[in-house]
């Protein structure tokens, strides 16, 4: 069995948290979401984690986020996302400030992952669950090609008690593969304990259960070529949108849309925790005081 390798997406600054939240101290030690996300992965049998940063905190996050600071458990590299790194040919549209978006985010990793891979967001904290199960999924996929999974949470495991929140709403057929993922917004509980999203001024109730992606999916290294195949397409159409961005779920959809791949959905019994807003930041840290005390982490992570 292969040992997977985590791509972390980093290179986003969390205009809403108003600061470069990646690095930002939660554990008892200044512990990051990250390293927890690290720890998780380690435990999960992954063999390698490559982030993808910016080069304008590339120094002080290299320096952080050092293969020394985790005790040489796990190979550490380092692959750059910036608006200019387009496929050849192609050029930033005039007045283009945005990112491109997830998608593009995965794409510079082309050339430094040569295995079955997970991917999570720098800031969200999954839980030693999810890693578990994806890294189970992907241990065995050596190999093999167009086969991808996700670890899919209980939308009432990933709401914010501060503000509403996005959410990709998944569906899933008869044979427990992705047949959909659609984006809601503006989802959260209301007084009366059901929980709505208002997209376009409707108030649609979801289910507690209701399976939702945290982007935490899993690939096989020919969703590269996939993904840069399709990005001069999507490139093409949304060039004159200046906001337009290149997003997992964007290319997933059109994989198995088309039925290019299948895509197995993974249900997890872990909690997500996250910091969308400022004020999300002390019960992620209650949250980890609690998980100390019942010993599923150490107090200090590197020691």
């Amino acid at each position: 069995m292969v040992k997977p390798t985590l791509l972390v997406l980093a290179a986003g600054m969390g205009s809403r948290y108003g600061s470069l939240k990646q690095m930002d101290g939660v554990g008892p030690n200044n512990e990051a979401i990250i390293d927890y996300s690290i720890y998780d992965a380690i435990r999960a049998g992954f063999g390698k984690v490559v982030f993808v940063i910016r080069h304008s905190f590339a120094k002080e996050f290299q320096e952080i986020f050092s293969a020394d600071r985790f005790g040489g458990r796990i190979a550490v590299e380092f692959v750059f996302q910036e608006l200019d790194y387009l496929p050849e040919g192609l050029t930033v549209p005039e007045g283009r400030v945005k990112p491109w978006g997830t998608n593009h985010a995965v794409m510079m990793a082309a050339d430094a992952i040569h295995e079955p891979f997970a991917v999570i967001n720098a800031d969200d904290f999954y839980g030693a669950e999810a890693y578990q199960t994806i890294g189970e999924y992907l241990s065995q996929l050596d190999g093999s090609k167009d086969r991808y999974c996700m670890v899919a949470y209980d939308l009432n495991r990933t709401l914010s008690a501060n503000g509403t929140v996005s959410r990709g709403v998944c569906g899933v057929d008869e044979d427990g593969n992705l047949s959909s993922m659609v984006e809601r917004t503006q989802i959260e509980r209301m007084p009366d304990g059901k929980i709505v999203f208002h997209d376009g001024g409707a108030d649609e109730e979801l289910a507690e259960d209701t399976p939702v992606s945290m982007n935490l999916f899993g690939f096989t290294p020919d969703y590269f070529d996939h993904t840069k195949a399709y990005f001069r397409t999507w490139y093409e159409a949304n060039r004159d949108n200046i906001k337009a961005e290149f997003y997992i779920p964007t290319m997933v959809n059109k994989l198995i849309g088309d039925g290019t791949s299948t895509l197995r959905v993974l249900r997890s019994a872990a909690q997500w925790h996250g910091v969308t807003y400022k004020e999300d930041k002390p019960a992620l840290m209650a949250a980890i005081e609690k998980m100390i005390s019942e010993g599923k982490y150490p107090r200090n992570l590197w020691k």
